[in-house]
């Protein structure tokens, strides 16, 4: 398979992790594979990794589950036709199988956020605004509740990501958010007035369409919440 390399036994990484990062590698560059192309029986993907069988198995396993791949019993391996959904996964995909820890997860939403932040402000529609409004409110409303008032907190930041009519963005936005959401149920159990203020400072700067104001006022945001979050996970 032209454009692969032999995985080398020194390499820290599981062998069927590598195996998939390199064959998604190739999906995604070489400009030899399409949609409804057969990929090389397993014995030739051993020989050319350099690793067990039940590696390649497991990898090919991976990114069929991701939708990229379609294994069909008896007959091989095939590539997927690209769908709408395929940007996503390949996004998603990437940030789970790299070598990412949470602080550089936490740091990456916190430079997407303020982006959309300020994109939201330029561009944000009348609904877009009702939208924020709405979810600010419910986190009013949820004050004593931190389940409830967590899914509001997120729900906001996936309409302002909306707002900035950005779908790249938004949708890159949605996967680290789908990330970093884990740690944020698990370890934010305090609604607090401070918060509450902080999606305040950001609704307001982009209600006035003040595309600075609302860079600062998340960045700000997002600088607590991270300290909050390493607070509450130990790392301070």
């Amino acid at each position: 398979m032209a454009g692969l390399t032999r995985i080398e036994r020194e390499e820290p990484t599981a062998p069927a992790v590598e195996v998939a990062r390199r064959l998604l590698d190739h999906l995604l560059t070489s400009r030899r594979l399409r949609a409804g192309d057969r990929l090389p029986p397993e014995r030739e993907l051993v020989e050319t990794f350099g690793v067990g069988r039940s590696a390649v198995r497991e990898a090919l396993k991976s990114l069929s589950l991701l939708g990229l791949l379609e294994i069909r019993q008896g007959d091989g391996t095939y590539v997927r036709a690209a769908t709408s959904d395929l940007l996503p996964q390949v996004l998603e995909w990437g940030l789970m199988i790299g070598d990412h820890t949470m602080d550089e997860l936490l740091e990456a939403r916190a430079c997407v956020e303020v982006d959309l932040a300020e994109l939201a402000a330029l561009r944000r529609t009348d609904n877009d605004l009702t939208a924020l409004e709405s979810h600010l409110a419910r986190m009013r409303a949820a004050h004593d509740d931190p389940d409830r008032y967590i899914v509001a907190d997120l729900a906001f930041h996936r309409a302002l990501a909306q707002a900035s009519h950005n779908n790249a963005l938004s949708g890159f936005q949605a996967r680290l958010e789908s990330l970093v959401a884990v740690w944020i149920k698990q370890n934010i159990r305090r609604p607090g007035e401070g918060k509450l203020a902080e999606h305040e400072a950001v609704l307001r700067a982009v209600a006035a369409k003040d595309a600075k104001g609302a860079r600062a006022a998340m960045h700000a945001h997002m600088d607590s919440a991270t300290r909050r979050l390493r607070a509450n996970l130990g790392r301070v």
